[in-house]
């Protein structure tokens, strides 16, 4: 003890006494640092529990499985549009009928000269929905409905039956009706000399009317074919002879719209 008290050596005894002091600092340096480092590993350990007790840990996303909803299916069965209708609808529903469409489609409708005035798929699934006479269908306002005329083919072999579509669209908010029966929708044939070769208006078998439902902002196609056979006015007996091959221009009146003409050719054999 008295060693301790009083450090015995060569040195002076207050080097001793300041190796002693420099040992002890360092000695209570390394507990201090001891103590800190297991006090800080407990905090973390002790606050990570607590965050996820508390629900702070975010929880594992769920990445989902392929869809198995498939492709939907765009088109009509057959890979074509059957409808004949475009642009928007009135309201009513595409797939759906109305009151008014209780006369259905009116099939087609064979005239005594070999014209065809088609509504609905007889034409191919290009013709509007024909609609009764007393339909309350509104009549298309005028201007509502821009028509366009053209010819199915450019040219027709012999044999081959030059057919003509009258597309209608209703460029109105309004559903509505039109007639486009023979003689309200007159196509006239003419050849090359401006003569007159055939007119839908000539003696057909049905005359009546041909009420077509328009719907808004949408097209329909109106189908009209010829048998290549000449006509004449009030049922008259036609000029003889056949229709000779060459270049003819089709054309459309109809009320209140102008229609431009279109060409097609008749080919030799």
């Amino acid at each position: 003890m008295g060693s301790l008290r009083n450090p015995i050596g060569p040195l002076p005894s207050s080097i001793y006494w300041r190796r002693r002091a420099v040992a002890a600092s360092l000695i209570a340096l390394l507990a201090m640092l001891i103590v800190w480092t297991v006090s800080s590993g407990g905090g973390n350990g002790g606050k990570g529990d607590g965050d996820s007790a508390n629900g702070s840990t975010p929880a594992r996303t769920i990445t989902p499985g392929p869809s198995q909803s498939g492709t939907a299916i765009s088109e009509q069965p057959g890979g074509r549009d059957e409808s004949g209708e475009t642009g928007g609808s009135d309201g009513t529903g595409d797939g759906g009928g109305t009151g008014d469409s209780a006369g259905g489609d009116g099939g087609a409708t064979a005239g005594k000269n070999g014209d065809t005035a088609a509504g609905g798929a007889a034409n191919g699934g290009a013709g509007g929905q024909q609609v009764p006479a007393g339909s309350s269908l509104p009549d298309c306002a005028p201007g509502a409905l821009k028509l366009t005329l053209r010819s199915i083919e450019v040219a027709y072999g012999p044999g081959e039956k030059p057919a003509f579509q009258l597309v209608a669209s209703n460029s109105s908010a309004t559903t509505c009706k039109a007639d486009f029966g023979p003689k309200a929708a007159v196509l006239t044939v003419t050849d090359d000399e401006d003569d007159t070769v055939w007119s839908s208006k000539d003696c057909p078998r049905a005359a009546g009317s041909l009420l077509l439902r328009v719907p808004a902002g949408a097209s329909i196609t109106h189908t009209v074919e010829w048998d290549r056979k000449r006509s004449a006015a009030q049922c008259a007996t036609p000029p003889a002879g056949a229709v000779a091959p060459g270049t003819y221009l089709v054309e459309a009146a109809f009320p209140g719209v102008t229609v431009l003409p279109a060409s097609f050719r008749l080919e030799k054999d």
